[in-house]
């Protein structure tokens, strides 16, 4: 696994000492490079996977002086340094399939921003409380699925390096606390443990060696739920069977939870961040964040709170949030399944401009 903080330091010599060859040949001409990435021993992200479906629906987002402006440009400006992108199998409408992804991923490039892939291996949302084998997988036995798995991942990935675009990390799975792909892939249902971790780490690890034989030097995700809660024995069982990470991934969101205040869940969340770094010897990433938009100014406090806390963890990679830019009661249908009504953790005002939340990544 490649140490970022040594990364950065090569990539700044590097730089470097490009600069100082162009500028001691007089007859070199001028050279006009794409933006690049900023180097950062430190993620300040953004998933704004929705973005091209906002657009079409005629969705725009402003700067701080009202001008509207590229989305990705923006988290730029914001201070953001790195892009997550989704991807689905098959979705309907093709928002997150391959050629989505692609696309936003090479206008990730262009605004000179670090790119994570983030696969769900499912033609919509996975997560703890859904791992929907993708349709055109439901009859594949487990060899099947994992080959079906490496194919895809190798395809997107393939896809992704043809534009010019080389992913930092590449996330297998989406928050797979309990697996993926089920019920093949579950660990555990209501009525108690399956015991399938033999199952789910082959899929895992087949995501793993398909992204690392594209990108060798890309640094591949396990990303779990809830990072307020104590999820070392979850990694220890994943290590025993067999499993492969090079970063751990965490969600956490510190206002929803019943009993628990949002300065609780971030002091839990920062402690078991130190705590998985130091045990596993790998970094961890927060790769979603999120808090509640009805009240902007405590928001603002929570999320300022836990930037300024992790940021003095040395285990700590970095911070992305969860589609900042969402504002209003945009597609409401989403969540209605689970009684929302629309989602109510973006981070911009209704007027499409960045709320004070996003002044923690500045």
């Amino acid at each position: 696994m490649r140490n970022i903080k040594w990364i950065a330091s090569v990539a700044l010599c590097a730089l470097s000492f490009i600069a100082c060859a162009n500028g001691n040949d007089s007859e070199s001409p001028t050279l006009q490079p794409d933006p690049q990435p900023e180097v950062t021993a430190f993620a300040k992200g953004a998933d704004i996977s929705w973005v091209t479906e906002q657009e079409k629906m005629g969705v725009t987002f402003k700067n701080s002086s009202d001008v509207v402006t590229d989305c990705f440009v923006l988290m730029k400006e914001i201070g953001m340094n790195a892009i997550r992108l989704r991807v689905w199998v098959d979705p309907v409408g093709g928002w997150c399939a391959k050629e989505d992804v692609v696309e936003k991923a090479v206008r990730a490039k262009d605004a000179g921003m670090e790119v994570m892939i983030d696969f769900h291996y499912s033609d919509l949302w996975a997560d703890p409380g859904r791992q929907t084998i993708p349709a055109s997988w439901k009859d594949l036995s487990l060899a099947q699925l994992n080959s079906a798995i490496a194919n895809h991942t190798t395809e997107v990935l393939n896809a992704v390096k043809a534009q010019g675009v080389v992913p930092m990390w590449v996330q297998v799975g989406n928050e797979t606390r309990n697996g993926m792909l089920w019920p093949e892939g579950q660990l555990w249902t209501n009525e108690g443990s399956l015991n399938h971790w033999n199952q789910y780490v082959q899929m895992s690890n087949a995501g793993y060696d398909a992204a690392k034989a594209v990108f060798p030097d890309a640094i591949v995700i396990v990303h779990i739920d809830n990072g307020w809660e104590d999820n070392d024995w979850w990694f220890k069982d994943f290590k025993a069977a067999g499993g492969k990470w090079d970063m751990i991934g965490l969600s956490h969101y510190p206002q929803t939870h019943d009993s628990k205040s949002w300065s609780e869940m971030n002091t839990l969340c920062l402690n078991h961040i130190k705590m998985l770094g130091q045990t596993y010897k790998t970094p961890v990433m927060v790769c979603e964040i999120g808090t509640k938009q009805i009240n902007e100014t405590l928001a603002a406090q929570v999320m300022n709170d836990f930037m300024t806390k992790v940021k003095a963890i040395d285990q700590c990679a970095g911070v992305f949030y969860w589609e900042p830019q969402v504002y209003g009661s945009w597609k409401p249908e989403i969540y209605e399944e689970w009684g929302w009504g629309s989602y109510d953790m973006g981070a911009f005002t209704n007027g499409g401009k960045p709320s004070s939340v996003l002044n923690a990544f500045k």
